[in-house]
């Protein structure tokens, strides 16, 4: 079993009892398809801390995360989350996910407005609050997309899409938010403005799990990194230091990483974490 030992959180709080980690995860176990892909993973990620999970293409680290939310099964070990156990008692609505390479539209004609306000449901809310416009257009304008909530999403372009997916999971104001290679494909200055965007919710206290193939302008944010390899967990720390050209201020960051596809066994990725 690999031992994952938590760093400290910057900005945790040091009165009183201690909080639960946002996420405990022990000796977990991933088989897709008959192939082991995670492989006895301990991960505790503290209250407000920002960790990036890292790793070369085929090492676990997105099938890791859907495990971890129970978007794919955990074949053993155990998962909290925000001190609940993995299923219906995890506080899913202060949970925002934004998986890797999804089309925002999901093949529904839907508005960008529409999509993010989704946001706001989950497995215990089929209907959405009374305020949902406004907190959609809100999540909207902090991602720099404001003037395209009446756009229908199949017309913007892939980086605009993915503003509007990460709109849709701020707009759940989470406690843990997850994000897989969430700067992948945009352009620089959109990274940017999304990393402003993820300092002021650290700030705030919100943890964040973020997988990184290049830690890139995440780098002032990232208070611990997570290797993995082949399953296993290699390195808990600082984080590595870039080497060749992806340590280079002039290399570009935003082409995508893409990892392999998992097998036809595994259940389908959905744009929400439901209960």
């Amino acid at each position: 079993m690999t031992s994952s030992s938590p760093a400290p959180a910057a900005g945790s709080r040091t009165t009183g009892a201690p909080a639960a980690p946002a996420i405990d995860a022990r000796d977990v176990h991933v088989t897709l398809g008959g192939r082991p892909i995670v492989r006895g993973v301990d991960l505790a990620v503290p209250a407000g801390q920002v960790l990036a999970l890292l790793g070369a293409n085929g090492s676990g680290k997105s099938t890791l995360v859907r495990s971890l939310l129970g978007v794919v099964p955990v074949a053993s070990g155990s998962v909290h989350l925000l001190g609940a156990p993995l299923g219906p008692r995890v506080p899913w609505d202060r949970v925002g996910y934004v998986p890797q390479r999804m089309a925002a539209g999901g093949g529904i004609p839907a508005t960008a407005l529409e999509v993010v306000g989704s946001g706001l449901l989950h497995g215990r809310r089929l209907l959405p609050p009374r305020d949902r416009r406004a907190r959609a257009r809100a999540a909207l304008e902090t991602l720099g997309v404001g003037h395209l909530l009446h756009r229908r999403v199949q017309e913007l372009s892939g980086g605009q899409q993915q503003r509007v997916l990460i709109a849709r999971a701020l707009v759940r104001d989470p406690r843990l938010l997850v994000l897989d290679e969430p700067t992948s494909g945009i352009d620089l200055p959109t990274q940017e403005a999304f990393v402003r965007t993820v300092a002021q919710l650290r700030d705030a206290g919100t943890t964040v799990l973020v997988i990184l193939h290049e830690i890139g302008p995440f780098a002032p944010l990232i208070d611990r990194a997570v290797v993995l390899r082949h399953g296993r967990v290699v390195h808990d720390g600082a984080p590595p230091q870039a080497r060749g050209e992806h340590g280079s201020v002039e290399h570009d960051h935003t082409h995508p990483h893409a990892d392999p596809v998992p097998p036809s066994e595994g259940p389908d990725l959905t744009l929400g974490v439901t209960s």
